[in-house]
């Protein structure tokens, strides 16, 4: 039985308005930090470090850290009052990046600057009247100063190009910064503006932290070199001339603002270490120490039934959409089409084993447009209603989201031309000649498509704030099909936005901002209020209008309603629609010649392994009279348990994936960021065996904060929102939650709580305060940082033993995906990899590697050799870090086996690295108890391996066969077509 709504959201809306976790407390020391910055106090006696997000202050000599800030603003970059008495810095804690003041004691927190707009990288003046920072108030980073006296921001610079990292000079007459105008590097001009800046330094790479010595006639700069995986700290005269190095060859100098303690000695932060630099001499290092708590708790995890014949709800129910009429609505629910007739019984429309998705109604409600692979890509469809006819329509290959036009003479939709991982072309095909055309001149996220009108397409696309981050919000497009400027309807406030839609006759747009679904007319305006009421109390996903304009028909939590747009009034659209796991009954033996049980060190030789309707009863020596009628003979192979993928994003993909998963031997994959509708469709229909394929764990959409990147990413900013989030993550029975990078750390400290409430994992990229606040996983070594920076590898690839202690002590499981800079490198060393069979049927030369030419040389090599060095390091201190990839950007199932290379590349133990892709992946997901290893009770998830994997990682490619819950697939039948 389903929860009481109501009674859900307004308990998810108690825990997380004051969520706390029963906790340990675990005390951890830290004396080194990843991406460090450090300000010396103006009578050089104290220092002040923003380690790991907060703020300590601590005495140049000897002397106790003292915490100033709680760890929960992710509080950044400090600079000092001329008088020592206070500290400017950057702070995310109200969910944008904004300049707050402390006095020195750790009294007195006010925040100086508010609103929608980021503000980083403060700097106070010589007269501690004003505070000059970087903002994107107006579209763009530039230099702002904000007078302390009377409260008010005034912007100094005006560039269409982005202006940052300023410093006021000793007299505060000049502010030197870091400018990305033609051409790019460290400028100069009055504090007051009105004039225009003076190129100073001019070097090759980006650069950061310009900082005045005290004369005011010389600066200090961080530069870095990717291309040749070098930083550098440099001194530059006022009056321009080559700029001179003062660190060390190798040295690894973080991105801030250094501090000159007298004419000849700088300090800065450098290989985890505060740094005291002398012109023309060695650097010292200035010792430190801090002490954090990191509250690590234990919870039930939600009891996961995944093999009984019990029936299910059908949840997956994809892309629904109203017939024109009002009274049909046709959807995608395990592999297959399906009609809702009125009245509530289904019509089945397609039935076969391959993918069709995005099914959308004629304008006279007489066909059906959709996406499917049926000959091996994914292909335009239409299918005739009365007569049950399919035809393909031509060229349009690798199309996803097509739409008729109001008058059915064309279609629009996404096509593969051009295509990235991150954006495609919109396209247009007129249905009576074949013609395609591409009216707007870049890609953007493939997500749903409208007609504004019948010469107009309406689609969603990203305005990020700036050049030089990438979040942003999301503007509604209205495309001229014939080609032309799109006009643009963005919103009043930058709210995160999803599901535009606009109705048949063009006046309306239904859409969901801020987790609200409204509907608002539209006019030639380009601006819409965001604050209509509600047209719905509850988060909805995939809305489409019927023929007249008023009636909408979506889904929620896994179940269609209507509602009429005008008169608020909703009907429930009930499907009496159920699915079984697919069974594996009877009895089967594995006689294994070496077997490999996801746990200890070694084989056990000459096993019989002997399942019991898909589960292991017993794991036994052989014995030829145990064998029994079914047996598979793997006496001269290697068994493993099944690998589990833990961080892969799918999507709407072709049939063949599933298999290919098989084929190199995965049988869980854990998606950590998807559409819920997408994610459970697959895992219902791999599960009911409509489509061979793995098991499914999944995350639905990343929880994020006001700003978004990907279409996918649930921006939320009001409890109220989450609290509707969550209420869907534990309706659609989500495996996890993945909390994103514009999330505050209180937020995310909240959602934790709630989780684990509900008995499911969360993850994030953050690893403080996470670790500090009950986080169960971290994703990526690199990834994306809302700072433009990382607190976890640095811009040559090195992690500190902050990063390897507190993942250690917190036990927090990080997936470190170094396959994703490193799988160019490692393939290109190891060309015999592309013979794989699996490979080569799968991507062929489609997949073969190329090293971006940012990665060339020498700095791919280091940045992966240190990636490999701090997985190892993290292994060896007690941590867990287990194998994912975050394909598609390597391919799905190779890329797990290079991954898995590289762990054993960093040093691990062949054992060490199959237990992180087998027992520990399972544990980490809330699954060990079932899968993860080879042992009686353990649902039967093996892969039957040739050669030796416990002696050489690669011989793990060597698939023979893959059982998924005791059933066999021979890798001849996953190398075939349906």
């Amino acid at each position: 039985m389903r929860p009481n709504r109501a009674t859900l959201a307004s308990a998810l809306l108690f825990a997380l308005a004051g969520a706390t976790a029963q906790a340990q407390r675990i005390p951890v020391t830290l004396n080194e930090g990843t991406n460090l910055a450090a300000a010396l106090s103006p009578d050089g006696s104290e220092i002040v470090l923003d380690l790991q997000g907060t703020l300590w202050l601590r005495p140049v000599s000897e002397g106790e850290s003292i915490q100033l800030t709680d760890g929960l603003g992710d509080d950044r970059q400090p600079a000092w009052s001329p008088d020592g008495n206070s500290i400017v810095f950057q702070s995310y804690r109200d969910g944008n990046w904004n300049i707050w003041k402390i006095d020195r004691d750790g009294d007195g927190l006010v925040q100086l600057t508010e609103g929608p707009a980021d503000h980083r990288e403060p700097h106070f003046s010589p007269d501690g009247g004003a505070v000059v920072f970087s903002s994107d108030l107006s579209g763009n980073y530039d230099l702002w100063t904000f007078d302390l006296e009377r409260g008010r921001a005034t912007q100094i610079t005006d560039e269409p190009a982005n202006d940052y990292a300023p410093a006021y000079s000793p007299d505060g007459s000049r502010i030197a910064f870091v400018s990305e105008r033609e051409p790019g590097g460290i400028y100069v001009q009055p504090a007051g503006g009105g004039q225009r800046p003076r190129l100073v330094a001019r070097v090759d790479g980006s650069s950061a932290g310009p900082a005045w010595n005290p004369a005011g006639d010389t600066l200090s700069f961080q530069n870095f070199r990717r291309a040749e995986g070098v930083t550098e700290l440099l001194t530059v005269g006022l009056e321009g001339g080559t700029a001179v190095r003062i660190s060390a060859p190798g040295e690894d100098v973080f991105p801030f603002r250094g501090h000159w303690s007298s004419p000849s000695e700088i300090v800065y932060t450098a290989d985890g270490h505060i740094r005291r630099a002398r012109l023309g001499g060695a650097a010292t290092d200035i010792p430190f120490e801090v002490t954090v708590g990191l509250d690590r708790g234990f919870y039930p995890h939600r009891a996961r039934d995944l093999d009984s014949a019990r029936p299910r709800p059908v949840l997956g129910i994809r892309s629904p959409a109203v017939s024109p009429d009002g009274e049909r609505v046709v959807f995608v629910a395990l592999g297959d089409i399906w009609i809702r007739e009125p009245g509530g019984a289904l019509t089945r429309v397609t039935d076969d084993a391959f993918i069709e998705a995005h099914p959308r109604w004629s304008p006279e409600g007489t066909a059906l447009v959709f996406v499917s692979d049926r000959e091996g890509r994914m292909q335009l469809w239409v299918h005739d209603l009365s007569s049950g006819a399919a035809r393909r329509l031509a060229g349009a290959s690798g199309a996803a989201y097509p739409v008729f036009s109001p008058d059915g003479t064309r279609g629009a939709y996404f096509g593969s031309e051009g295509a990235s991982l991150l954006g495609a072309r919109l396209s247009v095909m007129h249905l009576g000649s074949g013609l395609i055309t591409t009216p707007l001149d870049r890609q953007v996220p493939a997500t749903e498509i409208s007609w504004a009108s019948s010469e107009d397409v309406a689609l969603t696309a990203l305005g990020p704030e700036s050049t030089r981050f990438r979040e942003g919000a999301y503007e509604v497009l209205a495309v001229p099909a014939a080609g032309g400027s799109p006009r643009r309807l963005s919103f009043a406030r930058p709210d995160s936005l999803s599901h535009a839609s606009f109705s048949p006759n063009g006046r309306k747009l239904a859409f969901v901002a801020d987790g609200v679904f409204s509907v608002a007319e539209v006019g030639r305006e380009t601006t819409i209020q965001a604050d209509l009421e509600p047209l719905v109390d509850e988060l909805i996903d995939w809305p489409t209008w019927a023929g007249d304009s008023r009636t909408l028909v979506y889904v929620t939590n896994g179940e269609l309603k209507k509602v009429d747009s005008e008169t608020r009034e909703t009907e429930a659209l009930p499907i009496e629609f159920s699915w079984v796991p697919q069974q594996n009954p009877g009895r089967t033996v594995v006689h294994a010649g070496r077997m490999f049980d996801g746990k200890t060190g070694g084989y056990r030789t000459d096993m019989d392994i002997v399942i019991v309707d898909g589960r292991i009863e017993r794991v036994a020596p052989h014995s030829e009279g145990a064998h029994g009628e079914n047996w598979i003979d793997a006496g001269e192979h290697a068994v493993l348990p099944g690998l589990v993928e833990m961080h892969a994003h799918q999507g709407v993909a072709p049939e063949s994936q599933g298999r290919a998963w098989l084929s190199f031997g995965v049988t869980s994959v854990r998606g950590p960021g998807e559409d819920a509708y997408d994610a459970l469709e697959r895992k219902e229909a791999w599960a009911a065996g409509r489509r061979i394929g793995p098991r499914q764990f999944y995350a639905g959409r990343l929880l994020d904060g006001r700003r978004v990147y990907y279409t996918l990413a649930e921006g939320t900013h009001t409890l109220a929102h989450l609290a509707n989030a969550l209420e869907r993550a534990q309706t659609l029975e989500y495996d996890m939650i993945k909390t994103y990078v514009r999330l505050p750390d209180e937020v995310q400290r909240r959602v934790a709580a709630v989780a684990h409430d509900i008995g499911i994992p969360v993850s994030s990229h953050e690893i403080y305060p996470s670790t500090a606040n009950g986080v169960d996983a971290v994703e990526h070594l690199g990834g994306t940082s809302r700072r433009g920076y990382s607190p976890k590898i640095t811009g040559l690839g090195r992690s500190y033993s902050d990063v390897v202690t507190l993942l250690a002590a917190s036990g927090m499981n990080i997936t470190p995906t170094a396959v994703l800079p490193c799988y160019p490198l490692h393939v290109s060393e190891n060309p015999d990899l592309l013979a794989n069979r699996q490979y080569q049927w799968f991507y062929g030369a489609s997949g073969r590697p190329g090293l971006p030419p940012r990665l060339r040389g020498g700095s791919l090599a280091g940045r992966c050799e240190s990636m490999g060095r701090t997985i190892k390091a993290i292994v060896d201190a007690g941590g867990r870090a287990t194998v994912g990839t975050d394909s598609p950007f390597v391919p799905y199932g190779f890329g797990l086996h290079v991954e898995m290379q590289l762990f054993e590349r960093a040093g691990l133990e062949p054992w060490q690295v199959l237990r992180s892709a087998t027992s520990w992946s399972a544990e980490a997901i809330g699954v060990g108890d079932q899968l993860g290893s080879i042992e009686a009770g353990k649902i039967a998830d093996m892969v039957i391996v040739d050669g030796d994997p416990l002696a050489r990682v690669a011989d793990a490619l060597n698939v023979t066969a893959t059982l998924k819950g005791g059933r066999l697939y021979s890798l001849e039948e996953l190398l075939s077509s349906p």
